[in-house]
């Protein structure tokens, strides 16, 4: 009789299991994130928006926005350039942000790049090619996504849901002084999580992105959110202790809410 309860109690307590992970379990329009020390769901509920203004040229071709439209034939979200309004028209520095952390260090080296061709130029820039840009990461990120039993979409390398499937790095390796300045540095979107100052609901808004490198592979985030860079207190911490870069802006702005993960309103 007691071998029978311990029975019925492992198989309900695996069935808890089960239902806690398929509730745990994101949707197609949905990614993690973090915000003070918490797993968050962001809930997406249109596309990116990348802002070209007037007198940009984010094409290099010597020609601003308003007399250029070849400007216009595909969003350019850029890294190390930002525009001086949100999508809805406010000062930038009203819109909240949405700090984006990227792994900037190597774990496998037999690992390769998207392509072979950017490994080999990020091996001439850096030495090394980081997890960023790696098909295959060698630790968790929320984008790409990284399917079952995470979320219910396994995403191809380069892309993120309603994200940019292409970034350029230009502006940024041209202050490093990497790359001669005006030159276009255009790679698929890089591998990477989410961090907000927010803990609680947040409805659906504009977030614009603020790029930061985690260069110290010990302060990367675990995808349960349990060890790593989990708020923005933390990512301060890291900047602080040389362990990220300073936060990189750029134009490139995404429309979300967010929420405790397993809770809804």
């Amino acid at each position: 009789m007691v071998s029978k309860v311990c029975r019925f109690m492992a198989i309900a307590s695996l069935s808890l299991l089960l239902v806690a992970a398929a509730s745990a379990q994101i949707k197609v329009n949905q990614t993690d994130g973090f915000g003070k020390d918490q797993l968050l769901t962001f809930t997406y509920g249109q596309n990116f928006s990348c802002i070209h203004q007037p007198f940009d040229d984010l094409n290099n071709n010597g020609k601003v926005a308003a007399v250029d439209p070849d400007e216009f034939q595909r969003p350019r979200c850029v890294v190390g350039h930002q525009s001086a309004i949100g999508p809805t028209g406010d000062p930038v520095k009203e819109v909240i942000k949405l700090y984006v952390i990227t792994p900037f260090f190597e774990t496998d080296v037999r690992e390769p790049a998207f392509t072979p061709e950017l490994g080999t130029a990020l091996k001439s820039l850096f030495g090394f090619v980081p997890d960023s840009f790696k098909v295959h990461p060698g630790v968790d990120v929320q984008c790409p996504e990284p399917g079952l039993p995470l979320t219910d979409q396994k995403g191809a390398p380069g892309t993120c849901t309603m994200h940019t499937s292409a970034i350029d790095l230009g502006p940024l390796l041209g202050q490093l002084g990497l790359v001669p300045p005006g030159t276009a540095v255009v790679t698929p979107t890089i591998n990477h999580s989410h961090i907000i100052d927010e803990q609680l609901h947040t409805g659906p808004i504009w977030w614009q992105v603020v790029s930061v490198l985690i260069t110290d592979p010990n302060a990367w985030p675990s995808a349960d959110g349990k060890k790593g860079i989990t708020s923005l207190k933390k990512l301060r911490e890291a900047q602080a202790l040389g362990k990220a870069s300073a936060d990189v802006p750029t134009n490139f702005f995404l429309f979300f809410g967010s929420d405790v993960k397993g809770h809804s309103h």
